[in-house]
């Protein structure tokens, strides 16, 4: 018997809106990461991109768990001599909350051109305009961690 291998063509990918309400950051990027890669299907091939579009919503209402965590500096530079920056994790929490999830999403995602075309799938949304905006495509939701 010969070994199946995934193809481009057959794989199938869905819409699933993700809820962020009430739910701990790390484990709403850990789903969604699963769902980006596409480890709930059947067919998950590690070198295919075979994963569904996820759409977070109610972003800004995660909660971030932990003693310190609000406090744990992010960092980043500018490319300028001297130009480091930081900023806590719960004040970027608070200014832009799709930009803390989609940082922890892509911590999660293979780190090369494969993890790249996996987020293009992912759109994170601080309110719940992201189902009036994707209306026509969502079928399915989903509830993190669950």
């Amino acid at each position: 018997m010969k070994t199946y291998s995934l193809k481009p063509a057959d794989i199938k990918r869905d819409w699933v809106v993700l809820d962020a309400t009430g739910v701990p950051i790390g484990r709403l990027a850990a789903e969604a990461a699963k769902l980006l890669r596409g480890k709930n299907k059947p067919y998950f091939a590690p070198h295919l991109d075979c994963g569904d579009h996820v759409v977070i919503i109610n972003a800004a209402r995660a909660v971030m768990t932990g003693n310190n965590k609000a406090d744990e500096p992010i960092y980043h530079h500018t490319l300028y001599p001297g130009g480091i920056k930081q900023i806590e994790r719960g004040t970027l929490h608070e200014r832009r909350p799709e930009l803390a999830i989609y940082r922890v999403v892509k911590g999660m995602l293979p780190h090369n051109a494969l993890g790249s075309q996996q987020m293009r799938k992912l759109k994170v949304y601080a309110g719940e305009e992201g189902l009036a905006r994707h209306r026509g495509q969502l079928g399915e939701s989903a509830e993190a961690g669950a």
